[in-house]
């Protein structure tokens, strides 16, 4: 199917809205990524333009389009182990909280379709023994929050998990599933996942002793990276640790954190 093409103007539209909806500024150059994306629910409608999608999507009447226009908007690939510092830097925190009996809590807040999730549950699984522990995953999109409880990868996904790791936390796929890896119920115990949307208040989620949000905030202007930031700070408990994407700073945007590693931050104790 070929994409329909899209006006200055109802780009502009679509601009707005995935901005109000998730706080996402969506550069100009992204007009082929909305095209390519939206152009089949444009057939699934029956509808010949973008301005008759977006007043469909306006009309109040279409929620769960809505949803899907989100999801297809805002849905970015990812893969296990990326930019692993930050793991490697979880298992020392990790193994020097082993001992304690309460449990040790990390929120992977833009967790996407869960390879973050279960990367963390893999290291902690490793370094935990009889400690308890949980991870918890969010995103906006109901879609990848749904292909993450599945927990089932292409291989090429999982191409950096330690060979000792995929041997003994993820099952090989035959038969149609080819080619494919399954994470092990002993770690989807550990982890669960739900829709949140960083750009409003947060539910009550509970305190973290660490907390990922990584390449997320690339998609912000700066006073949303602010206002998401300060909401997601918010949930550390003191001493806690804060991860950003390795491309990314808080500089200029919180205070209430120190570096402690390039992209790593520490909440006061």
């Amino acid at each position: 199917m070929l994409p329909v093409p899209i006006s200055d103007a109802e780009f502009a539209k679509f601009q707005r809205f995935i901005f109000e909806a998730a706080g996402i500024s969506m550069a100009d150059a992204k007009k082929a990524l909305v095209t390519g994306r939206l152009t089949k629910r444009l057939a699934a409608h029956g509808l010949n333009n973008f301005g008759d999608y977006f007043k469909l999507l306006s009309s109040g009447q279409h929620p769960d389009e809505v949803q899907m226009a989100v999801d297809l908007l805002t849905t970015n690939e990812t893969y296990f182990f990326r930019e692993i510092k930050h793991f490697e830097f979880m298992r020392t925190q990790v193994l020097a909280a082993r001992s304690r009996p309460t449990p040790y809590r990390v929120w992977s807040a833009a967790s996407s379709s869960g390879e973050e999730a279960y990367t963390m549950a893999m290291v902690l699984m490793d370094c935990m023994q009889t400690t308890p522990w949980e991870i918890l995953g969010t995103d906006i999109s109901t879609k990848v929050i749904a292909g993450a409880q599945r927990a089932l990868y292409s291989m090429e996904r999982g191409r950096h998990i330690p060979p000792d790791y995929l041997k003994r936390f993820c099952r090989k796929g035959s038969g149609e599933y080819e080619g494919f890896l399954l994470v092990d119920r002993s770690l989807r115990s550990h982890v669960s996942f739900r829709q949140v949307n960083l750009n409003t208040a947060l539910p009550e989620l509970g305190k973290f002793d660490m907390v990922f949000l990584r390449n997320v905030m690339i998609y912000f202007n700066n006073d949303t990276k602010r206002e998401v930031v300060a909401r997601v700070i918010s949930t550390l408990k003191p001493g806690g640790y804060f991860c950003v994407g390795h491309s990314e700073s808080l500089n200029d945007i919180s205070t209430a954190v120190r570096m402690v590693a390039p992209s790593i931050y520490q909440k006061p104790v």
